[in-house]
């Protein structure tokens, strides 16, 4: 049988693979593996529960916790806030555990379930087939007075936006920002946040009525702000996704500024503060070359990790590294955050516009994107994309072409029977011609027939 958890906890359709069933045995677990058998002090182990606003997200989030209570654990039910929240409050609680039910950029149908463990951290892969193997066996059934309770975390919201309005190195006074909330988890505290900083706030997608989250705007389609942000004559925009994990950002002249450019800028800001530790980035192999590029020039280093925040987070943590990220705009501050934040990555991009008095299309020129093309080669024996000589030699020669002036990445899906073919060079018309004939290498080396594509 398949792994439960991919790689950002168990996510699928509601009411398809994510029943409310599923969603209790889950609770019930987790209450095990992340509560009982971590607990000493013989007291009932506590548990943060949040969610996004999903429709699904309130029968879901309702078993999870009769699934945690039944089986002695102690619910702080926080409502509706970002993942990043949830993960902060599990750690300024001081709970054992946390629980996050959201499906970050997907549609609304979909929905997911995500741990933290102590002190808001993700969690690693033997403690989520720890949760997986627990599932077969007979949960905790407490009676009496050692069943858990379930309170309303009331000032949860609260005790997050106090966090992030802490971290700010100097106030919003004078900006005009446009926040696109995702009609999703951000709609209430990003804006109240970006107010209480101070900045002049115009908000759209910010009207989550539970079938709307993602549905037109947010990080995955940026049109809206960029429109608004000319339209209203903003500093900036930031778009943010269904669960505020992840943060784009908008330029005052309606251009997208990506993740790259985004921890380019804060990175560069951090060494000047000299708060950037050991002058090390970590990103994943996807960001682009003219990251690595403008950041040598600056002294700074970048460690490579594979695709995924968990990675990103890992490395971080082995290196004691305090700002990490993804191209899609999962940006990490370990000092102030456990997992990627949205909402305090927009907060900390502003603020640069406001300390240096530079607009952000200027902050961003410290990078230039260099061209990049990816093609998707289907139908594949993912499995010898590594092992193929013929690959090999054709990657060796795009390389040797290439020099200084670009990249090739090779990367198998880890869900589907296609081999990425991702090409960096200093213009699209060396990119697409060496993009092409990698992939029609890789096709006719790995190609096999459909119906035996695994």
């Amino acid at each position: 049988m398949s792994r439960l958890f991919g790689t950002d906890g168990v996510r699928g359709l509601a009411n398809g693979l994510l029943t409310a069933e599923l969603a209790m045995q889950l609770a019930q677990a987790a209450a095990v593996v992340l509560g009982h058998d971590r607990t000493t002090d013989g007291k009932r182990p506590r548990a943060v529960v949040a969610r996004d606003p999903r429709a699904s997200g309130e029968f879901l989030a309702a078993a999870v916790e009769a699934g945690l209570s039944s089986s002695g654990v102690d619910v702080y039910d926080a409502g509706v806030l970002p993942t990043p929240a949830a993960a902060y409050l599990v750690a300024d609680l001081d709970a054992d555990f946390g629980v996050m039910l959201s499906a970050s950029h997907n549609p609304a149908p979909d929905n997911g379930i995500k741990f933290f463990a102590r002190g808001g951290q993700k969690l690693p892969d033997d403690v989520e087939d720890a949760i997986e193997a627990q599932l077969g066996k007979e949960p905790q059934r407490p009676v009496g007075a050692d069943v858990g309770r379930i309170q309303r975390f009331s000032d949860a919201e609260d005790r997050y936006i106090v966090h992030l309005l802490g971290t700010l190195p100097k106030r919003l006074e004078g900006l005009k920002v446009v926040l696109d909330c995702a009609h999703g988890a951000a709609s209430g505290c990003s804006p109240q946040v970006f107010k209480d900083a101070g900045a002049d706030v115009v908000v759209i997608g910010a009207e989550p009525d539970g079938l709307n989250i993602n549905e037109g705007v947010g990080s995955t389609h940026l049109g809206p702000l960029k429109e608004a942000v000319v339209k209203h004559g903003a500093d900036l925009g930031v778009a943010h996704d269904g669960d505020a994990d992840r943060c784009l950002a908008v330029d005052h002249e309606g251009n997208e500024v990506d993740g790259d450019q985004i921890m380019a800028i804060l990175a560069l800001a951090l060494k000047e503060a000299g708060k950037l530790k050991d002058n090390i980035l970590v990103a994943t192999v996807m960001s682009n070359l003219g990251l690595k590029i403008a950041l040598r020039e600056a002294g700074i280093s970048i460690r490579e990790t594979g695709v995924g925040d968990r990675y990103v987070l890992e490395e971080m943590r082995d290196g004691g590294y305090n700002l990490g990220g993804e191209q899609s705009g999962h940006v990490i501050f370990s000092d102030y955050a456990t997992t990627g934040d949205g909402v305090l990555t927009g907060l900390q991009l502003a603020a640069q516009v406001a300390l240096t008095g530079r607009s952000l299309k200027e902050l961003s020129s410290a990078m230039t994107k260099l061209p990049q093309l990816m093609i998707n080669v289907k139908d594949v024996d993912k499995a010898r994309a590594a092992t193929d000589e013929g690959v090999a030699e054709a990657v060796a020669a795009a390389e040797l072409e290439l020099g200084e002036t670009g990249r090739v990445l090779l990367r198998p899906s880890g869900t589907e029977a296609l081999v990425r073919v991702m090409v960096e060079a200093a213009d699209m018309e060396t990119a697409e011609r060496i993009c092409k004939g990698l992939a029609a290498v890789v096709k006719e080396r790995l190609g096999v027939p459909s119906e035996m594509a695994v």
